[in-house]
């Protein structure tokens, strides 16, 4: 858009969640989605559930293709980032645990090894005895 596009409070934005008026919020750029709600690959109802937010992380977490991001092109303005509030996701912790070689974790990396090998080698051993009792027989 040129700089003439328009630019709009957060508060404006998040009112319009209805099936007959549906923004949605995504990277700062507003996007009335209302026509598209029928033909949405994923149906209305994730685009309703976007609406009245941030739907940023909504958007990037599916993973979209370059035809969706495409016609993402067709926004009809910005939003005032002054206005739209902090995010109220709760951040993951982040921490690190070590292992020694002892510990638990170990001895199951060794049993995802050595059981799969296990079961191949009864399976061929019986296959080697059923064959030498047919020959015997």
């Amino acid at each position: 858009m040129d700089s003439g596009e328009q630019v709009f409070v957060f508060e404006e934005v998040a009112k319009r969640k209805e099936r007959d008026d549906c923004w949605l919020l995504i990277s700062g750029k507003v996007y009335d989605v209302t026509q598209f709600l029928e033909d949405h690959p994923g149906g209305d109802e994730v685009l309703l559930a976007a609406s009245g937010k941030d739907a940023t992380q909504d958007f990037e977490d599916v993973g979209h293709s370059d035809d969706a991001r495409n016609m993402m092109k067709k926004y009809i303005g910005e939003v005032d980032s002054t206005t739209v509030p902090p995010s109220n996701k709760i951040k993951p912790q982040t921490y690190s645990v070590t292992q020694k070689d002892d510990e638990p974790g170990f001895l199951f990396k060794i049993l995802q090894i050595l059981v799969p090998i296990l079961i191949l080698g009864l399976a061929f051993g019986f296959q080697f005895l059923g064959k030498k009792e047919k020959t015997e027989a």
